[in-house]
Parts: C-alpha cells; sequence; structure tokens
C-alpha cells in the first residue's frame, strides 16, 4: 500500500524489516520468545549430552507422563495431529527415549514410555525450564512475571478456544 504525502506524491511504505522492528506483531513476538527458550533449552541440553535433541522432540517430551502417555494424550495435550506425535514417537524410539507398551488398560492401545535416558533428559529438561522462569521473574519483578503468564494463558484460550465460526462473526 502506498500511501499520499502533503504534496500529493504517493511514496512507498517502509521496509517490512523497519516495521516488524518498531511493532513486531503478537505472532513475531511469540515466536521470539519460542525461539529464545528453545534455544537456551536445547544448547543446555547439548552441554549436558543430549545434543541428539531437536525442538520438535519437545512435541512428546514436554507432555509425557513419567508413567507413559497415550499417543493421543500427546496429541491432545501438545495441540498438534496425532500423526505429528507419531513421527515424533518414531524418531524419540530410535534414539532411545521411549518405547512403546501395551496399554495396561486396553490391550490395543500403545502407551509411550520414557526409558531411563528419557526421565533424565525429562528431569533436566524440568530444572531448565524452572531456571528460565526464576531468571524471567528475576528480569521484571515476580508479580510482572506471573501476570504475562496469566495473560499469556488467557491469549491462548482465546485464540485456541473462542474462535470465531466464520468470517466476519464473534467468537463463541
Amino acid at each position: 500500500m502506498y500511501t499520499t504525502g502533503e504534496t500529493g506524491a504517493t511514496t512507498p511504505p517502509p521496509p517490512r524489516g523497519e516495521l516488524v522492528r518498531r511493532d513486531p506483531g503478537l505472532g513475531m513476538l511469540a515466536a521470539q520468545l519460542l525461539f529464545a527458550v528453545q534455544d537456551e533449552l536445547y544448547r543446555r541440553l547439548g552441554e549436558a549430552g543430549y545434543r541428539d535433541l531437536r525442538p520438535r522432540h519437545g512435541l512428546v517430551l514436554a507432555y509425557l507422563d513419567q508413567r507413559g502417555s497415550r499417543a493421543t494424550e500427546l496429541a491432545a495435550l501438545s495441540g498438534r495431529h496425532k500423526q505429528r506425535i507419531g513421527r515424533t514417537v518414531d524418531e524419540l524410539e530410535a534414539l532411545g527415549y521411549v518405547r512403546r507398551d501395551p496399554d495396561p488398560a486396553d490391550r490395543r492401545a500403545k502407551l509411550v514410555v520414557p526409558t531411563a535416558r528419557g526421565r533424565a533428559v525429562m528431569r533436566r529438561s524440568d530444572q531448565i525450564m524452572a531456571d528460565l522462569g526464576t531468571r524471567a521473574a528475576a528480569a521484571v519483578g515476580a508479580d510482572a512475571y506471573h501476570q504475562f503468564r496469566h495473560t499469556l494463558h488467557q491469549l491462548i484460550h482465546e485464540l485456541r478456544e473462542a474462535r470465531p465460526t466464520g468470517p466476519g462473526q464473534q467468537p463463541r
């Protein structure tokens, strides 16, 4: 879109990079936060000997119960498709972080269960994430950090649960 100045001449908008630096959108801010957290988490996991893990593995490891979880549960918790979870479980199984066991409640179903290595990396990840939370609270103040987390939860709920039903319609 071009703008018309006082002289009537049209001028192109500023470069997109300049606009983004001035006022990044919600998605860009959320992505920058995610990437900053992932960068530190996976750097520190690598330093601890888990160099084979990638951010996509968090789709499973972040939500996996110590006693095991069904892929459908992992998909629901992560908000991702079961097929994507299945591919990630395949990778983690090949790397030795999880195994598939029969579900004692339903022999037709499988549980994704962390191995000893999987449980160890889950504990280390939990420690790193707690440390990041502590650092964030120290950086902005405990009350501001608590309010920030509360606001994030509200926004996630609004954007996931209260979706508009069609073009131009109000959220449910």
